[in-house]
């Protein structure tokens, strides 16, 4: 059966890439960096705002989240980091494919979906907003419980191995962990995804 083909545009170390996989997908990642070790079908080292968009079922974008993130603007530097978000979200309007867009919580006033660790039974508070578009995603899952019982588990430190381990990160390094999102994430979005795409179909 042939997977459905889905674009991961600044894939980095591959924690979106693998979810999707795991929901069912043939991933083709996109950094400007080298990843080795990257997990996903195929890997091509370019800018995702002028990567080639035709050719796929799907896509998704993880722009850089320093413009955006609470803790850069706490160290007063995000003039140093260029916001990718505003331009790719541009850019992915005009495509004719489902998207999907994930970044911190603080880039956008308003999500379609925020997931943290504990949706999954994780014992990690990493919470990351999704966006959506040409498609409507669906939540059938718990809400977070990081903060209302902060207790349920044992939290870890985002410097530890473990981190990255119950992250579900387990081939990636602890410091490029810190890049990634759990693979639970994106398996839970690229499942509603192929339902779009199977009905669409």
């Amino acid at each position: 059966m042939t997977r459905p083909r889905l674009l991961d545009l600044g894939c980095h170390k591959g924690g979106a890439t693998r979810g999707y996989q795991q929901a069912g997908f043939h991933v083709t990642g996109v950094d400007i960096g080298p990843q080795p070790g990257y997990p996903g079908d195929r890997f091509f080292r370019a800018d995702m705002l002028t990567f080639p968009l035709g050719g796929f079922d799907a896509i998704h974008a993880s722009p850089p989240c320093q413009h955006h993130a609470n803790v850069t603007r706490w160290r007063g530097s995000q003039a140093a980091h260029p916001d990718v978000l505003t331009p790719m979200l541009a850019r992915l309007a005009g495509t004719g494919v489902p998207w999907v867009v994930e970044n911190v919580p603080e880039a956008l006033p308003t999500w379609d979906l925020i997931l943290c660790g504990t949706n999954f039974g994780l014992p990690v508070r990493r919470h990351r907003g999704f966006r959506f578009g040409n498609w409507a995603g669906y939540d059938l899952i718990p809400p977070c419980q990081c903060y209302r019982n902060p207790r349920v588990l044992p939290f870890m430190h985002k410097g530890e191995r473990a981190y990255a381990d119950a992250m579900g990160c387990t081939w990636m390094t602890k410091e490029d962990a810190r890049q990634a999102i759990p693979p639970a994430y994106t398996e839970h979005v690229g499942a509603m995804l192929l339902e779009h795409l199977a009905v669409r179909s």
